[in-house]
């Protein structure tokens, strides 16, 4: 139980770090400061698309991380 629950906690690391890495900055909204503040007239707008599920894959694999860790140290 104890080195599935470690190869688990490899994959479920790798895929987080992956996951992290391809979401965009949040100063990448910030370019269009210097030319104007048409983004702040119009308002902002709600993650759609790929920063949506990157959001929310980043939750999931997070708890998860958690959940194995906690897991391992206690199987130890």
């Amino acid at each position: 139980m104890l080195i599935v629950a470690q190869i688990l906690l490899v994959i479920v690391s790798i895929l987080l770090i992956a996951v992290v890495v391809l979401q965009s900055g949040r100063s990448a909204g910030l370019s269009g400061a210097i030319s104007g503040g048409a983004e702040q007239l119009v308002g902002k707008q709600k993650a759609r698309g790929l920063e949506a599920v990157l959001s929310r894959a980043t939750v999931v694999l997070g708890v998860l991380f958690f959940l194995l860790t906690v897991t391992v140290a206690f199987l130890l």
